[in-house]
């Protein structure tokens, strides 16, 4: 047999904490730290811990030449070769069906053109089954004041300034509509959960932040479209994926938006139904696929903004997910590439808040989502396509229980809807 290193691997010393009932009867803390060792391979998803004696193994092999396993055994010990292999650190040349099922994730992972660090990164940072406010809550974070508490005063805005006689002052600016617009955005975290957005509005919305504006084709088989933001190289890589909870004339549900026809298409959830308290998604099992209840979408849609409630509550939330690849497929394995792709989800947030303002909606965007339970229900392989944020519109509600951030006094007491 053959081997070699998987593609990316960056190694991580960590202390673990853990109650000791030993230590504490021996007159300690009861909480004893030991220093670990995890290997972040992107392909994985996430971390694995690795014993200390496996370390200089994977600092031995390269991810590109195959070497003989024998060897490797007679060097690191066969236990070690087989524990990395078992955990997906190493792979075997393809020599079965088997193998060749081992590879495939590190194999399509190689294929996509990451930067390693980006990978990394990415992978690392995703979130599943996590519920945003009862941790916060937990940890008298959810204030101003328990942030005071715990941290003291945040850093200023800006380092003060070197000198005021040299600062230059520029003329007043003159107000327009478009100022009016912009300092009406608000973040909406109070949504009327009996309005029903009109199709026409919906429409417009999709039509204006996600719809192709124009298209062109540089070379055969390579088509660009113009979107309202604008996007690297004009490649424009991120996708739109809709829980559509309340707009006429469409079904509940889960939706693609497709650029190229200003269309939405179903998407057959791959989880089981949500239930109501749920934090996390659970995988469909072998019970066939079904259309959700109210209820069970709501579910999901609380589980992807990590259950903020305020934000689940809008009759449509707009999942921002870049296809890497096609991003990667001119900037490959740049250093670069992933932050652009940063940078779409951004341009077309904004772009919708601005939309969603001046259609007298209340808009949010959100980066606090679980990535991981939303790539299971809409399908989605996460070295290719991950969502970054999760966006929302829909009527404002009568009455403010959520503070929202309207110094201006611009939306509350509401003026328009």
């Amino acid at each position: 047999m053959q081997v070699r290193r998987c593609a990316v691997v960056w190694l991580e010393p960590r202390e673990v904490a853990s109650f000791q009932l030993d230590d504490l009867l021996a007159g300690g803390t009861g909480v004893v730290a030991r220093l670990c060792w995890f290997a972040h391979a992107p392909h994985l998803g996430a971390a694995v811990e690795v014993d200390a004696d496996w370390v200089p193994l994977l600092g031995a092999l390269g991810a590109q030449d195959w070497l003989q396993r024998d060897v490797l055994d007679a060097r690191h010990g066969g236990a070690a070769v087989d524990a990395l292999l078992a955990a997906g650190l190493l792979q075997a040349k393809p020599e079965s069906a088997a193998d060749i099922d081992a590879a495939a994730t590190d194999a399509v992972y190689r294929a996509q053109g990451w930067y390693p660090a980006a990978a990394v990164a990415h992978m690392a940072t995703r979130w599943q089954g996590i519920d945003g406010p009862s941790s916060m809550a937990e940890q008298d974070l959810d204030s101003n004041e328990g942030l005071l508490r715990q941290h003291g005063a945040p850093p200023p805005r800006e380092p003060e300034a070197v000198g005021t006689d040299t600062a230059l002052h520029m003329p007043v600016p003159v107000r327009d509509g478009f100022d009016t617009l912009l300092d009406r955005r608000a973040t909406c975290r109070n949504f009327d959960t009996e309005a029903v957005l009109p199709l026409a509005t919906f429409s417009q919305l999709m039509a204006r932040v996600f719809g192709a504006r124009g298209s062109g084709h540089p070379a055969p088989d390579f088509t660009v479209f113009k979107r309202t933001s604008p996007s690297g190289g004009a490649l424009h890589p991120t996708e739109c994926f809709l829980i559509v909870q309340r707009v006429q004339g469409i079904a509940p549900g889960l939706y693609r938006y497709r650029i190229d026809g200003h269309a939405l298409e179903p998407v057959t959830a791959q989880i089981a139904p949500p239930q109501p308290g749920d934090v996390g998604t659970q995988v469909l099992g072998t019970a066939a696929a079904r259309a959700w209840t109210q209820d069970e979408l709501y579910a999901f849609a609380k589980i992807a903004v990590a259950g903020q409630d305020f934000f689940a509550n809008a009759p449509v939330l707009c999942i921002l997910a870049p296809r890497f690849h096609r991003n990667f497929w001119k900037y490959r394995n740049h250093a670069k590439a992933y932050r652009v792709c940063v940078l779409d989800v951004g341009h077309l947030s904004q772009t919708l808040q601005l939309c969603a303002t001046q259609a007298g909606l209340g808009p949010f965007v959100t980066g606090a989502i679980n990535e991981v339970d939303i790539e299971r229900a809409f399908g989605m392989a996460s070295d290719m396509q991950s969502p970054l944020a999760v966006c929302g519109f829909g009527a404002r509600a009568a009455t403010l229980v959520k503070s929202e951030f309207d110094p201006n006094r611009l939306v509350w007491p509401r003026t328009h809807i």
